[in-house]
């Protein structure tokens, strides 16, 4: 961990927290993160690239962790995401890039990818396939207390999350996103209580780990967080043919709950997918749950070298 440098770059007006490890002459590999997510979220995966002969770049996004958050945090959008990832690749000369994501970091690389094709030399997404804003339908066949539903909703996890302090609401998220089964609060309750506080975390996931994450999220609030993904679904890709040619790679987890959510397993099996990206590999750990890039490091870096290695021209 030591090993990885902390700096911020300028892009559109704000300054962006990136974490890096490798020679800026290598390859690079940008790593997108998911909610509740961070930089840190990656870090295993960002010393094995370096380590390989990769340059590794994690950021946070705008609103996340240590970098700026946006003048109007309940504006954001994806497209922002998108457009924060542009100046990146520019702030650091980076011509062309593997972009790695997670939760729904792979819809921001999904967008890049479909508008900047030319600049990724592949994409590997984990616990979310290649998807755009708009492909999302789940909330309409799940009850109303599904938390997605529940997030979209102004006001509504705001008031659930002020009950408790930042790393009490990671920890909890921590908690249910670890599960195979999908968050549904009751009526009379809010997806807060779905955690008792006597759960223990995740083996994987020490109190290290969530102290870093309590205090990243301490300083950022979950404003932006809120904002983007769970309230921006609604956004269009101004993209006809909204296909991807380069090399893919969706690591997914069998106990992942995204999986049960509703057309998503057959999005992914039946070869839907495909018909946006045609060059995709698609890996299932038997195991895996939402976080298994924390949970099972070996088994995603070797999934992840090996892509990269196979790709790098």
């Amino acid at each position: 961990m030591d090993q990885i440098e902390h700096k911020y770059v300028e892009a559109n007006g704000l300054k962006l927290h990136v974490a890096e490890i490798g020679s800026g002459s290598s390859p690079a590999v940008v790593f997108l993160h998911g909610f509740p997510e961070i930089w840190y979220s990656w870090r295993h995966q960002m010393i094995a690239a370096a380590s390989a002969g990769f340059r590794a770049i994690s950021l946070d996004y705008r609103g996340f962790g240590l970098s700026d958050p946006p003048p109007e945090p309940e504006k954001t959008t994806f497209s922002d995401l998108v457009g924060d990832l542009l100046a990146l690749y520019d702030a650091l000369s980076i011509t062309k890039a593997f972009l790695i994501a997670k939760d729904f970091g792979a819809i921001v690389a999904s967008i890049f990818a479909v508008l900047y094709q030319d600049r990724v030399s592949g994409f590997v997404t984990l616990g979310v396939p290649f998807y755009l804003p708009r492909f999302l339908t789940s909330d309409k066949h799940l009850p109303e207390g599904f938390y997605m539903s529940r997030w979209k909703e102004p006001g509504r996890a705001e008031s659930d999350f002020v009950r408790l302090d930042a790393k009490t609401v990671v920890r909890n998220v921590y908690i249910l996103f670890s599960r195979s089964e999908i968050p549904i609060a009751h009526e009379n309750e809010e997806i807060m209580d779905l955690v008792d506080s006597s759960t223990p975390l995740p083996s994987w996931f020490t109190e290290e780990d969530l102290a870093t994450y309590g205090m990243l999220y301490e300083k950022s609030g979950f404003q932006t967080a809120l904002q983007v993904p769970y309230r921006s679904f609604h956004e269009q890709v101004d993209k006809p043919d909204p296909k991807v040619e380069v090399p893919a790679l969706l690591i997914m987890g069998e106990k992942d709950y995204v999986f049960k959510f509703p057309g998503m397993a057959d999005y992914i099996t039946s070869g839907k997918v495909k018909t946006f990206v045609p060059n995709l590999e698609i890996s299932f750990i038997p195991e895996g749950t939402h976080f298994v890039q924390e949970q099972l490091v070996a088994q995603v870096n070797d999934l992840i070298l090996n892509f990269l290695r196979s790709h790098n021209n």
